[in-house]
């Protein structure tokens, strides 16, 4: 629901222009006792954003209690300290103040934008909720309703269902094959122990990464990150996830649904975000079927053959394993032809490589499309956390041109040979498709 501070906020930064990626400095800011963060200034606009993150997300969720960091995260801002749900949530509108936690497979995320004249209010909710979150039994149970209400309207979306059964078909026997937001059932299973718990264990300074955008000093920011972050604990309780392969092996599986159309997700292993591979690799996805029309997968399937209104694929990588994956919706009469072209283009790439114009094109268009994505202060800040996160070092911003223009048509060769095998290509198909 759009409440007023997103009102007020939507309106502040749409009126504001974001920094060009040219101009965009990275400072490490370290505190007094030594909470670090990363801080690109824009004293130009009276606006702050912060995007934090714990390394440990959904997939260190006990069993049994799927969906428990996701559902942390619904209710750190449903009171905390002295303010119950009600006077908290009072404070942040009354100020316009944006706050939030969500989860994701391997990291647990918050955002914070405030106004400058908000600011040491704004992080002191921030501290509470981090550290002294209340978990109230009917705030609680209102969270529970509300994700409970959520999951019945997914699991009647064939593209959830289908998402959900292609993560069980890859990762079978690992919590990267569980949802990330639970089921029915683990959500009823959660006790107000349960939250209590995550939240001691798991909100350690030593998980913690932190990125700061906006009308804010390095002198400013040092004294804050130790009032926000310092009665954290300094070290998180110690977790194990297993690295895992994708179980991508050629077959293709059917979800039978009554539905007109099928959706159908595919995938095989893709590689992690350090591999040496990962550029040559960025820029033959684009090519295969990230560039929306311009790929070929869209080209084969929708322009030429009028299959499916829609095809893609994406480089997925995380913590503990990679897919490089895709998905499209048809008729269930064409879905037999659609599933054929992908893994004709799929064999196509990896025979043939790519053209000198289609290499050049998706150059262009990946390091010419980049400063767009930086349209709020609050995009950069989630870009910083991303750089931070994924080790990718101060000077990225200025590096990744270069590295997206030194690509061969050699390397995407090489690389889509690594990657792009045809035969143990796997499909999960959720629908009532002819002929399969």
């Amino acid at each position: 629901m759009m409440t007023l501070r997103h009102i007020l906020l939507t309106a502040v930064v749409c009126a504001l222009p974001a920094l060009p990626a040219a101009a965009l400095t990275i400072e490490p800011v370290t505190s007094p006792n030594g909470i670090e963060a990363w801080l690109v200034q824009d004293h130009a606009n009276p606006i702050i954003a912060l995007t934090l993150g714990f390394k440990g997300g959904a997939a260190i969720d006990p069993p049994g209690k799927t969906g428990l960091a996701e559902m942390v995260g619904g209710l750190l801002d449903e009171g905390a300290g002295d303010l119950d749900s009600q006077a908290f949530h009072g404070k942040l509108e009354n100020l316009a103040i944006s706050f939030g936690y969500s989860a994701e497979s391997d990291n647990f995320e918050g955002h914070l934008k405030t106004v400058t004249a908000n600011r040491d209010t704004a992080f002191d909710l921030l501290r509470l909720s981090l550290t002294q979150p209340r978990f109230d039994a009917d705030a609680v149970d209102r969270v529970r309703g509300q994700i409970q209400a959520i999951l019945a309207g997914e699991l009647q979306n064939p593209g959830v269902v289908a998402r959900r059964a292609f993560a069980r078909a890859m990762y079978p026997d690992h919590p990267y094959g569980l949802p990330v937001d639970g089921t029915p059932e683990s959500i009823d299973a959660i006790t107000v122990e349960d939250l209590k718990a995550w939240v001691a264990a798991h909100l350690g300074r030593d998980r913690l990464t932190i990125s700061v955008v906006g009308d804010i000093t390095p002198a400013e920011l040092g004294p804050l990150l130790d009032r926000t972050f310092g009665g954290l604990p300094e070290k998180a309780a110690p977790f194990s996830v297993a690295d895992v392969a994708p179980q991508a092996n050629g077959k293709v599986e059917v979800v039978h649904r009554s539905i007109p159309q099928s959706v159908v997700m595919f995938g095989e292993p893709g590689l992690k975000r350090d591999d040496p591979d990962w550029y040559a690799a960025y820029v033959m996805n684009y090519i295969l079927g990230g560039g929306g029309f311009s790929s070929r997968l869209t080209t084969e399937v929708r322009v030429k053959r009028g299959l499916a209104y829609g095809v893609s694929s994406y480089l997925l990588p995380r913590d503990h394993s990679a897919l490089l994956a895709g998905s499209v919706a048809t008729r269930n009469d064409r879905v037999k032809d659609s599933l054929q072209v992908i893994r004709d283009e799929w064999r196509r790439m990896a025979e043939g490589g790519v053209t000198p114009q289609e290499l050049a094109d998706a150059k262009t268009y990946l390091t010419g499309s980049f400063p767009l994505q930086l349209e709020s202060t609050e995009a950069i800040a989630g870009l910083l956390q991303v750089v931070q996160v994924e080790k990718l070092g101060l000077d990225y911003l200025d590096r990744r041109k270069a590295l997206i223009d030194k690509v061969t048509a050699a390397d995407v060769r090489r690389v889509a040979r690594r990657l792009l095998d045809a035969d143990h290509l796997s499909f999960v198909v959720l629908g009532d498709p002819q002929g399969l």
